[in-house]
């Protein structure tokens, strides 16, 4: 394309075949060498990576930067109008618990939250009342890389766990502060998932462990002041399918240990009567049962799938018989009605359903049964249920937007049923919603099913199919993506570009089934709806066929991939950040950190001759072929332990092996971070700047 005129000759990665035979089919993979050796090890030390594949991803990092230099003042002035629409010194609204309200601010140029308290009805808007509690910038001071797990009080307020991650490997370290004095303890805990749940009385505290593989398999009790060699072992899931988590109650009364997939649930309970004890199992995990548990004074409720409720419903026990033979319904299963999650207060039980692909906040009334719903008129929005940090409460918190509407945050009473705005995100460079519109429209798919698709884009831009389009996709893991107010993709939209977020199957926007027939033997469906929402909007004159920039990441880069070899000729371009696009050889590898947990997900090649065949058919580093792709911009990140560095790596180079076009194909690691990129938050606009900078360019929009 003549957009990328004058580029040097791009990398070629040497092939080094290695032989691979599986339900007696042989596959070669000649760049499987790009996958290191020793990357547990790595990860926590990106410095020992094989020579030969730091030379080959730096070489393709300067390519890249070849390919892109004319748009380096376009990045610039993009980062500008990202970063014009943040205010800087921004604060949320401080949480009410105990004696405090705790809350988040940050600073002019600042990229890491500052956590605070003030006194419990303290104004959070006078500076002077803050006590700083854990400075983030201070922290992440000469790290190329660095993310905070956020800071959870004891119960007496006294002491502070927080956790921080300064590879991007998601090994998190633990340190205890003293909140009075602002000094860390001597403990420290490495290698966790990054959170922990405190003992009731401050002094001890539960956290899990990730093992050598990077999988949670172990929890462990934590004593204040004793080295982490002392820590006793409560619970190890020996099952390496399974991820496994720890947490607390708003009451104080259960330490919840939560093991599941993707599609199976089992729950242990530690009372904190007896922090000794072993941990008691509520039901046994049967394959396909879901369960979550809440909870609720002298019951326990309880959110699930038992029964055939597919959309899910909400049951309640007895905190003393909590089993499957004594749950009771309370919230019966309604199909078409998925209830996404569940809380419960001293007087309430409170859920967030989607209903007809749009989400509502549900109210019952405990003692009386009586129910009501928060929901809004919009065509398209986004819900957010954040709770109360206590159980005696009858206000909640909630917070609103939509892809036009900047997000606003509400405290809800549930008695009187009285909303107060506490806050509606500012956009200091400006923003006039009447200058844009949001749509939900439906795509018909290939076989009768409709796609929903929001779309955003000015009032003035001309729907005749002139309009360049940014498609979003992700389809995977039931994951929804929300119709929410997003400050970035105006860039796009101020540029003449249509947005559109394809919300294919594989997510839950339209129920369960939705997920279930996007995964498995069915999840060729995701890569199809999306191919439907493309062939829409070309219908329909948003955009047109060649103007399309497909984008997705991670299990959305996948489906990039995938379109990629199934329409290329539709799209102009394709970005794919950290993409999961070498499934086959993933899941073939159960020494991976998520490949035992995903099998629910896209099947087990290993023992199933049918599932290797699903995958074998639409995994996109498999498929590539000999035809012409567009251009191709894929990012990953080095220590990423989901979606691993080879994988792009090995992507690209496989394209650019046997596509007969000219277009490039780029690929951009970031040495110093893993599977979300940068953590700082203006980073990470430098990193959104760069993906919009390329569609732009390829648009001819420069």
């Amino acid at each position: 394309m003549s957009i990328f005129n004058s580029l040097p000759p791009a990398p070629i990665a040497p092939k080094k075949p290695k032989q691979d035979t599986r339900h007696g089919i042989t596959r070669t993979d000649d760049y499987a060498w790009l996958r290191a050796d020793n990357w547990q090890a790595m990860f926590k030390d990106p410095s020992i990576l094989d020579p030969e594949i730091r030379t080959h991803l730096e070489a393709e990092n300067t390519y890249m930067k070849a390919a892109m230099a004319d748009t380096a003042e376009l990045q610039k002035v993009l980062f500008a109008e990202m970063k014009g629409r943040i205010k800087e010194d921004d604060s949320s609204v401080p949480v009410k618990d105990g004696p405090f309200a705790y809350g988040t601010f940050y600073v002019t140029g600042g990229e890491q939250p500052h956590y605070f308290r003030i006194p419990r009805d303290g104004d959070h808007k006078d500076e002077a009342s803050r006590q700083v509690l854990l400075d983030g910038d201070k922290e992440a001071e000469g790290k190329a890389y660095f993310r905070l797990a956020g800071i959870d009080s004891s119960n007496d307020h006294s002491h502070g766990l927080w956790g921080y991650d300064d590879k991007g490997s998601e090994y998190f370290t633990l340190r205890i502060r003293n909140l009075e004095t602002g000094e860390d303890l001597a403990d420290i805990i490495e290698n966790t998932g990054g959170g922990g749940a405190w003992a009731p009385d401050g002094k001890s505290f539960f956290y899990t462990l990730q093992d050598e593989n990077h999988r949670p398999s172990k929890i462990y009790h934590h004593i204040v002041g004793q080295p982490q060699s002392a820590d006793r072992l409560v619970f190890e899931e020996e099952d390496p399918g399974f991820f496994m988590g720890v947490g607390g109650s708003l009451l104080d009364d259960f330490i919840y240990i939560d093991i599941h997939d993707h599609e199976t649930s089992e729950y242990r309970l530690l009372s904190t009567k007896d922090l000794l004890a072993e941990p008691q199992l509520v039901t046994e995990r049967v394959e396909g049962l879901e369960y979550s548990m809440t909870e609720g004074g002298d019951v326990f409720y309880i959110l699930t799938n038992a029964d055939g409720a597919g959309d899910f419903k909400i049951v309640e026990a007895p905190v003393t018989a909590p089993g499957r033979e004594n749950w009771k319904d309370v919230v019966p299963h309604t199909p078409g009605k998925l209830i996404l999650s569940h809380m419960a207060y001293a007087r309430h039980l409170v859920w967030l359903e989607r209903k007809d692909g749009l989400p509502q906040i549900m109210i019952r009334d405990r003692a009386t049964g009586e129910e009501h719903a928060i929901a809004f008129a919009e065509e398209a929005y986004s819900l957010g249920l954040q709770g109360a940090a206590e159980y005696d409460t009858d206000v909640i918190r909630f917070s609103y937007s939509s892809m036009t509407t900047p997000s606003q945050l509400f405290d809800y009473n549930m008695a009187t049923r009285e909303r107060s705005l506490l806050k509606t995100q500012q956009v200091p460079s400006g923003h006039n919603i009447d200058d844009y519109v949001t749509r939900r429209v439906f795509a018909p798919a290939w076989d009768g099913e409709t796609v929903p698709v929001t779309l955003l884009y000015r009032k003035d831009t001309p729907l005749d199919g002139s309009a360049p389009c940014l498609l979003y996709g992700y389809g995977a893991y039931g994951i929804t993506i929300p119709a929410s107010f997003n400050t970035n993709c105006l860039s796009l939209a101020d540029r003449g570009f249509v947005y559109a977020i394809a919300h294919i199957r594989g997510g839950k926007d339209k129920g369960f089934a939705w997920y279930e027939n996007g995964k498995m033997e069915q999840k060729t469906n995701t890569f199809k709806d999306f191919v439907s929402a493309a062939d829409y909007l070309h219908e329909q004159k948003f955009t047109a066929y060649g103007k399309i920039v497909a984008e997705g990441g991670s299990a959305g880069g996948m489906l990039m991939g995938a379109v990629a070899n199934m329409a290329p000729e539709k799209f102009s371009a394709f970005i794919a950040a950290v993409p999961f696009v070498d499934v086959l050889n993933t899941m073939l590898d159960d020494t991976l950190p998520l490949t035992p947990p995903e099998w629910p997900e896209w099947g087990n090649p290993i023992d199933s001759t049918e599932e290797y065949g699903w995958i074998a058919s639409y995994s996109p580093y498999e498929n590539v072929g000999a035809k012409p792709y567009p251009p191709i911009l894929a990012l990953g990140g080095l220590t990423d332990p989901r979606v691993t560095y080879w994988e792009p790596a090995k992507w690209v180079a496989r394209l650019r092996e046997l596509t007969t076009g000219t277009a490039p194909i780029l690929l951009r690691t970031n040495m110093d971070a893993g599977h979300g990129g940068a953590a700082g938050r203006f980073q990470r606009l430098e990193e959104v700047a760069f993906e919009y900078a390329f569609a732009i360019k390829v648009a001819g929009k420069m």
